[in-house]
This record gives C-alpha cells, sequence and structure tokens, in this order.
C-alpha cells in the first residue's frame, strides 16, 4: 500500500482524496458564511456553533492540516517529476488541444498565493481582534462586527477578490482533474465534468465574493 502511494498513480489518487476533502470543506464554509445577509445574530450564532463543539472542531481542523499538507506535498513532487519529464521528451512545447491550459500551467503560483490567503484569513479572523456580543442570552464572539470592519477596507478587498478569483480557476481545473485522477477518462464524459467543475467553483467562489462586495459597497 505505501508502495503504490509513493507511486505516481497514488500520489494523483492522494491529490485526488484531499482535493475533495477541501473541496467539502470549502462548499460548506462558504454555505455558512451566507449567514451574513441574514443578520449578525444569525452570523454570531452559526460561528459560536462551531467553536463550542471542540471535538468536531479539533478532528476538522487537524483533518484539513493533514489533507493540506499532503496535497501540498503531492502537487509539488508532481510537478517536479512533470517537468523533468516534459524536458526529456518534448523539443518543443504542444499547442491546441495538445497542451495545457493557462490554468493547468500555473496550478504551482495560484496553490501559493491560495496558501497564503488561508495564512492570513486564519490570521485575520480566527485569530484576530476578540469582540463580544449577547445572543440569546448566550455571550459569544461578534465575528459580525470583525467581518464587517475588516471588509470596509479597500485594500483587504482588493486582495480577497484576486485570491478568490484565484481560487475560481484553481477550483474548476482541480475538481476536473480528480476525476481523471480516479481514472475517469472517457472523451464523452469529459464536457459534462468540466461543466460540473466550473459550476462548483462559479458557486463557490462567486458565494465567498459575495460578502466582501455587499459589505465594502452596502453596509456602511
Amino acid at each position: 500500500m505505501l508502495q503504490f502511494f509513493k507511486s505516481t498513480v497514488g500520489r494523483k489518487y492522494l491529490m485526488g482524496i484531499t482535493g475533495l476533502v477541501w473541496m467539502g470543506f470549502i462548499f460548506g464554509h462558504m454555505a455558512g458564511n451566507m449567514l451574513i445577509f441574514v443578520g449578525a445574530d444569525a452570523f454570531n450564532a452559526y460561528g459560536h456553533a462551531i467553536v463550542s463543539n471542540k471535538i468536531l472542531l479539533y478532528g476538522t481542523e487537524i483533518a484539513l492540516v493533514l489533507t493540506l499538507i499532503v496535497h501540498v506535498s503531492c502537487a509539488i513532487s508532481l510537478t517536479i517529476q512533470n517537468r523533468s519529464s516534459r524536458n526529456s521528451r518534448y523539443a518543443m512545447t504542444p499547442n491546441a488541444e495538445k497542451g495545457s491550459s493557462l490554468a493547468s500551467k500555473t496550478m504551482a503560483v495560484q496553490g501559493s498565493a491560495i496558501l497564503a490567503f488561508i495564512i492570513l484569513h486564519l490570521i485575520t479572523f480566527k485569530y484576530g481582534k476578540i469582540y463580544e456580543t449577547n445572543v440569546g442570552g448566550v455571550l459569544m464572539r461578534d465575528l459580525h462586527k470583525l467581518v464587517i470592519e475588516t471588509f470596509a477596507q479597500p485594500g483587504y478587498v482588493a486582495w480577497y477578490v484576486v485570491c478568490l478569483i484565484l481560487l475560481l480557476f484553481h477550483l474548476s481545473h482541480g475538481a476536473h482533474s480528480i476525476f481523471q485522477s480516479f481514472g475517469i477518462l472517457e472523451r464523452k464524459m469529459q464536457a459534462k465534468l468540466k461543466m460540473g467543475a466550473w459550476v462548483y467553483a462559479l458557486v463557490v467562489a462567486g458565494g465567498f465574493l459575495s460578502q466582501p462586495i455587499y459589505v465594502f459597497l452596502f453596509h456602511k
């Protein structure tokens, strides 16, 4: 089993599995954050419910960190391997359908920017300023106030929008590549898989982008 996951096919499987874990988390995180449109109490109660369940919280955090490490490690090793293989096989860069898309060529750059975004996001919101509020008689952190305060900053919103656009392309290509990693390579399936990947990426990126844009433009 260990030898399999050290192989090229095995590492692609690992990237696919860890990618699915993060795709699920990202979608859930985006959906939960949409409560900002419901109101401050609903948004804060959602955040409080998450941090109050310590077993679920710590278990999820450990799983996300481990899968992220595996995903990044496999991505780096496969990129190095692919570049070495490409340099030895091709005298010219292929084009048209034989060539790689811009999204696939820049996956490493996208991934690096998204990783930096995740770190800054954690610093800003998980470990950022602590405001308190009372919802239904329960004292809890006022995350809504922190979000409003943060997204009132033009520089932060601009950085957020750029990173979400990168995430859009990363998810659209990555979601499609996951199925290829699992061996779904039939040509007749590719158009549907690409469409599904783009729909997922647009929903997620659009949901996340709606929050800073809404706060910056309309929540004065």
